[in-house]
């Protein structure tokens, strides 16, 4: 039995990452999934989250995931985002600024109070990761 599994992590944009992996935990749209390898296979819908990927040789990394697909499938994962930031990569300033921005918004409808709730939950989520990765 395989001790590790390909990673692919894709952007629109570029591509982020390949690399062999021991572990991941995936967020979802309805929560976090947990990869190991020879999982079955899998095709879910992502969400706005941390993804954490445990290296074969030694430290985690992590990124920040806002939407797309994953899938798993014969040793695989594929996850197709569209956006994925290196916790190391982010920007706290630019965060902070964004997220300040929001918070002074107020909305109208229902539709502008959930868009608003999502904006807030993600530049607190990168400020976390931000820091967590920091330390």
């Amino acid at each position: 039995m395989a001790a590790t599994f390909h990673c692919s992590l894709v952007t629109p944009e570029k591509q982020v990452l390949e690399s062999e992996a021991v572990y991941a935990s995936v967020p979802t749209w309805d929560g976090l999934v947990g990869i190991a390898p020879q999982r079955a296979p899998l095709l879910v819908k992502l969400g706005q989250g941390v993804l954490r990927l445990d290296l074969p040789e030694g430290p985690s990394r992590w990124y920040f995931l806002g939407g797309g697909f994953a899938q798993m499938k014969d040793n695989q994962l594929t996850l197709l985002a569209e956006k994925a930031v290196a916790a190391e990569e982010i920007d706290v300033a630019a965060v902070k600024a964004s997220l300040k921005t929001v918070e002074d918004e107020r909305p109208h409808t229902e539709a502008e109070v959930a868009l608003r709730w999502q904006k807030v939950m993600r530049d607190r989520t990168l400020l976390r990761l931000s820091e967590e990765a920091g330390e």
